[in-house]
């Protein structure tokens, strides 16, 4: 349970925690050098996470893919796995150090804002939750799924986030329809429509149980001589490009796609999926539900925000006791990076004394 569900504080699990605190020791900045995964990965399965090595790894690279995290927490150098589903470099070829994000979770770790815990063999003491001065749980999004329990969290626009968070501050009382007029709904980083009702959305972060449908982002390109074709240019979160295409291909021979001529992968560093009539008198929009009704290119993203309360207790909570939680820790890291700076300067003044 607490390794497959995120604590609602900093929104990590314990390998990710322990990714970035292992990465902080080595001095990792966003600014300094990059240094070799297969030493980050060693670092953290010899002293804080005794599990396998792959599963370590694997853990960072989905930190470093813009395409799966909506702020990456990994600065990534070298080939960190791509949107068709291709996997990353083994880790003696990969190299990394943190994002500014993982720089403002980290922030003040060392001024006695958490608490700390004797690691796995009681040789070095790891942080039991980060500051986390970005509210990483719902901007980054979780999955995981633990023994009769699961989570689903999708990734949030972190401006709406600090709106809300803000409107709670000032209107402690504010309830989950004030909340959704800031949080609108999820924002994946892969792009694609929302088409849920605000009903939906709004129920779903009520009772922190539901889901998202999501479509992708498309448009007509008209050809010479009255032709025309469709242009995808996002598809849904955690969809991947090549098996998607290769779907469309399946159905496309077996004669399953009445309305649509061929299919083309022309994307660069940007998707574009080009999609071709069987002839030019088909309304584009009914091509489109067609694909829509049978393959990938429409998905649904489930919402469970199952986390653990405290690091302890799992419990599935509302978009207010999300963003009530995350207010909760950063007032007492607050406190707690006070206390422990004039308890610094009453030591000063005694030493001066």
């Amino acid at each position: 349970m607490h390794r497959a569900l995120p604590d609602v504080r900093d929104g990590l699990k314990p390998v990710h925690r322990r990714l970035l605190h292992v990465m902080r020791l080595l001095r990792l900045d966003p600014n300094s050098a990059f240094k070799k995964s297969a030493k980050i990965v060693g670092d953290v399965m010899g002293g804080y996470h005794p599990h396998g090595d792959q599963a370590i790894y694997e853990a960072m690279v989905r930190l470093a893919q813009d395409f799966s995290s909506r702020y990456p927490l990994v600065d990534g150098q070298g080939n960190f796995g791509n949107i068709d589903g291709d996997g990353a470099a083994a880790y003696r070829y990969t190299e990394a150090r943190l994002t500014e994000v993982a720089r403002l979770i980290l922030e003040d770790v060392e001024e006695s804002t958490v608490d700390f815990r004797p690691n796995y063999d009681g040789t070095l003491e790891e942080p039991a939750v980060l500051p986390g001065a970005f509210p990483n749980l719902l901007a980054n999004g979780s999955s995981g799924i633990a023994v009769g329990m699961a989570t689903s969290i999708p990734p949030h626009n972190v401006a709406e986030l600090c709106d809300a968070a803000l409107h709670l501050i000032k209107t402690p009382g504010a309830c989950v329809d004030n909340l959704t007029q800031f949080v609108l709904g999820s924002d994946f980083p892969t792009g694609g429509i929302l088409i849920d009702g605000s009903e939906q959305i709004v129920e779903a972060y009520r009772t922190g149980r539901g889901g998202f449908r999501i479509r992708a982002r498309w448009a007509k390109e008209e050809l010479s001589r009255g032709g025309w074709q469709i242009v995808v240019t996002e598809i849904p979160y955690m969809v991947q490009k090549s098996r998607l295409i290769e779907r469309i291909a399946e159905l496309l021979n077996d004669k399953k796609l009445t309305l649509l001529g061929d299919v083309r992968d022309e994307s660069a560093e940007d998707i574009r999926v080009v999609l071709e009539p069987k002839t030019r008198n088909i309304e584009p929009e009914l091509l489109m539900e067609q694909l829509f009704r049978q393959t990938d290119l429409e998905s649904r993203i489930a919402l469970n925000m199952n986390v653990l309360d405290k690091g302890v207790v799992p419990r599935v909570r509302s978009l207010r006791e999300v963003l009530v939680a995350f207010i909760d820790h950063r007032g007492e890291v607050l406190e707690r990076r006070s206390q422990h700076r004039l308890e610094k300067i009453a030591t000063r003044l005694e030493v001066l004394d």
